[in-house]
Parts: C-alpha cells; sequence; structure tokens
C-alpha cells in the first residue's frame, strides 16, 4: 500500500514565535505558504546571504531538523502567516514526491554552505582569497617542505595539468620528477572506470584550488577536510563511513575550496555529476543523507562563528571541545569519561591558531587535571568539566561585549 503523504498547515499569528534558538530536539521544519518570517540569532556573526526575511516558498529549521540538534536561529512571524509542517521523517517522502524541492533545499544549502565557509575563513583566518588552480603550487610546497611527499606529488601534478602556462611550471615539474619514488599518489586523473576507490592513508583525494566533477560517499576508513593557510594546514573536519563530501564540485562548479586526505586507509565511492542527477531521482535515500550531512555541517559553521566571539583561546578550544561532543551526540552525564579521536595539533587547528600559540594554550587546557593526553588523543575523565568550562568562558565573552558597547554608547 502506498504511504501518503501527509502535511499539515498551522497559522501563526503576527509577532508569535515559531521556533526559539538553543531549544532541544528540533523534530519538524516549516515551508512558508504564505505571510513573511523573520529570522535572527543571539550571536548574528554574519548577515544571512538574502537577508533574514523569508516569504512564500522559502523554509527554515531544515538545518536542526536534519541534523537532530538544537535549533541555531529563532523565527518570529513578521505578518500573520501560513505554514507546511514537514516532520524528519517524512523527508524522504517528501523528496520521492517532489525531486524539485529536494534539489532546491540541496542547492539552497550548498550556498549557504559556501558562504557561511568563506565567512568563517575571513574571520579565523582572516583569509579572503578564493582559491584558484594557481593556488596547487603553494599547496604542494607547503606538503614538500613538511616531507609529505604523498601530498606535495598529488598537487604538483594537478598544478601541472591545471596550470600548464603557469609561472612555477618549471619548478614544479623538477620537483615532482625528485619526490616520486618517495610518493603513492593515486587517482591523479580520477576515473570514469572506476566508482570503487581505495585510497591509502596519507594520499589526497583531491587538492584545493583544483576543479573538481565529483562527490564522494565514506564506504570504510576516514578522510580528513584541510585548508594550507599562512603556512599551516588548518583541520576543518575528519569524515567517517556514511558521510559524503566534495558535492559543492558538483552543485556548484566552483574549484576545491579545500583538500581531501585519506586520515585512514579509506574506501570511497565517487560519484559524478551524471551519475548524481540519476541518483536524486531513483534513490530518495542518498538525497536525505545528503541533505542530513550539509545540515549537520551547517550547524557546525554556525558554531564554529560563534566560537570565533570567544577572545580567550583556551575559551575557545573548551568550546570547540563541547562542539565535538554535540556533534558526536555524547550525552552530557556527571562523571562520564570520553576519548575524543583529536589530538592537540587537530584541536588548535579547529580553533585556527598558529602551532607556537596554540601548543602554550593545550598545556593549560591539560593543567585541567580532568584531561589526559592517550597515545597522543585527548581525553577527558568527565564530560560535564567541558560544558561548565564553555560556559564560564561565554559569560566572561557576554559581559566583555556588554562593557565594550556600553563604553562606544557612552562615547557618543
Amino acid at each position: 500500500m502506498e504511504n501518503p503523504l501527509q502535511l499539515s498547515f498551522v497559522n501563526f499569528k503576527k509577532d508569535s514565535y515559531i521556533i526559539v534558538e538553543g531549544k532541544q530536539n528540533a523534530d519538524r521544519f516549516f515551508i512558508i505558504r504564505s505571510g513573511k518570517v523573520r529570522l535572527s540569532k543571539e550571536v548574528e556573526v554574519v548577515e544571512e546571504e538574502g537577508g533574514n526575511t523569508l516569504g512564500p516558498g522559502d523554509f527554515f529549521g531544515v538545518v536542526s531538523t536534519m541534523s537532530s540538534h538544537s535549533h541555531i536561529e529563532t523565527a518570529q512571524a513578521v505578518t500573520d502567516c501560513t505554514l507546511i509542517s514537514v516532520q524528519r521523517e517524512q523527508f524522504g517522502l517528501l523528496i520521492e514526491k517532489n525531486t524539485p524541492v529536494a534539489m532546491k533545499i540541496i542547492l539552497q544549502f550548498s550556498k549557504r554552505m559556501r558562504y557561511l565557509d568563506e565567512a568563517l575563513m575571513r574571520l579565523t583566518l582572516k583569509n579572503t582569497a578564493e582559491a584558484d588552480p594557481s593556488h596547487l603550487f603553494r599547496v604542494a610546497e607547503y606538503y614538500a617542505k613538511q616531507s609529505q611527499y604523498n601530498q606535495a606529488y598529488f598537487a604538483y601534478y594537478q598544478y601541472l595539468k591545471f596550470c600548464p602556462n603557469g609561472q612555477h611550471v618549471a619548478l614544479a615539474g623538477e620537483r615532482l620528477g625528485k619526490i616520486k619514488p618517495y610518493s603513492k599518489a593515486v587517482f591523479l586523473d580520477g576515473s570514469n572506470e572506476e566508482f570503487n576507490r581505495f585510497y591509502p592513508k596519507d594520499t589526497m583525494v583531491f587538492s584545493e584550488g583544483m576543479p573538481g566533477s565529483e562527490l564522494y560517499i565514506i564506504q570504510k576508513g576516514s578522510v580528513k577536510i584541510t585548508k594550507i593557510l599562512d603556512n599551516n594546514e588548518v583541520l576543518l573536519a575528519v569524515l567517517k563511513p556514511g558521510d559524503i563530501f566534495g558535492e559543492m564540485a558538483i552543485l556548484e562548479n566552483k574549484v576545491r575550496s579545500a583538500s581531501a586526505v585519506a586520515f585512514e586507509d579509506a574506501y570511497l565511492f565517487a560519484v559524478n555529476k551524471a551519475n548524481f542527477e540519476r541518483m536524486v531521482q531513483t534513490q530518495p535515500q542518498i538525497v536525505t543523507r545528503l541533505t542530513t550531512l550539509l545540515s549537520e555541517r551547517i550547524w557546525f559553521i554556525y558554531k564554529q562563528l560563534a566560537n570565533t566571539l570567544i577572545s580567550d583561546p583556551l575559551g575557545r578550544m573548551y568550546d570547540a571541545l563541547l562542539m565535538q561532543l554535540e556533534k558526536n551526540r555524547i550525552p552530557l552525564k556527571s562523571g562520564a569519561a570520553y576519548s575524543f579521536d583529536i589530538g592537540p595539533k587537530e584541536l588548535i587547528g579547529l580553533v585556527g591558531l598558529p602551532a607556537g600559540e596554540g601548543n602554550l594554550v593545550i598545556h593549560k587546557l591539560l593543567d585541567n587535571s580532568k584531561f589526559k593526553l592517550q597515545e597522543n588523543k585527548l581525553m577527558v575523565t568527565d564530560v560535564t568539566e567541558i560544558e561548565k568550562q564553555t560556559e564560564y568562558y561565554r559569560k566572561m565573552q557576554k559581559i566583555e561585549r556588554a562593557r565594550k558597547e556600553g563604553a562606544s554608547a557612552a562615547s557618543y
């Protein structure tokens, strides 16, 4: 028997609150049928692209609902409005019956993702340069200096391929020859035959700055997403089996904004543009998964943007660890220990600190007796300590902000 999609309509009076930021258990999102809705955040780090007022056909609450996290925004009715309420478990059905809605959500998400990503880069790393293929040479040089020859070889190779007339062609060619015996780079030109691919640990799937034509689904192993900035490798994420990455290239035809490297031996399934459009129509569960992952990533970037507002670097580290706990859905039970799958180097990368300064802050973190290093991974003996410390630093930040606002108001 066919499962009918039953969507409910809900009405909200002008000025009433529809969703409230920070509230747990988002289980439904809304599509506006008539009227206007305004979105706001307690800490507005960047203005939303296209503004914060939504109208008919727009949707909100998808990020928190599909990622099963707390709400990242407050929605208030600007006029009387009628909304279509969609529960999380109805999403697959909604897509099956309505591919264009699914594509609209995914494309909007991918745009929002890139916009937020760029905002985050501007704030944390004071970097505004859009990557282009000439950047591949800088990526290669960084890895060559670190003696990471798989990544260096891959990036030199792509530089020569995409910048045949670039200013560093002779040098790149020479270095490529020198490091070839020490490198085991794979799938340098992708493959139109092999969609199931094996990437040994520390080999590159793609490099920032290169054009892309595939997204990847991790079958086994893990992949880290990184970016080279100011001669530092910044860790953006570690992805696990079931995760999808590289979708921007398919959705937006832009060059890769970050690199993907096998964190351990990784088995990946590659999907190109033609396959993707077929998959959207025939496999709604893949679209649901992609929406869930994009939601997860957007939710995480909002949290990272809020993290940039904490001025004390130790406070930023506690907040980044709290994000990891919420991301991995670890309940905050008093006395519960937890081992993170990241070490000091990755944590320093997550908060975007230079290595020297970052190591000093790590020492301060480890002065807290509830933290230890086990095989170079961080471990906490009581997860609630992280919440407690984060709350303290956020509170300090609020006081500091109020003081500054008071001082600047007084100076008028």
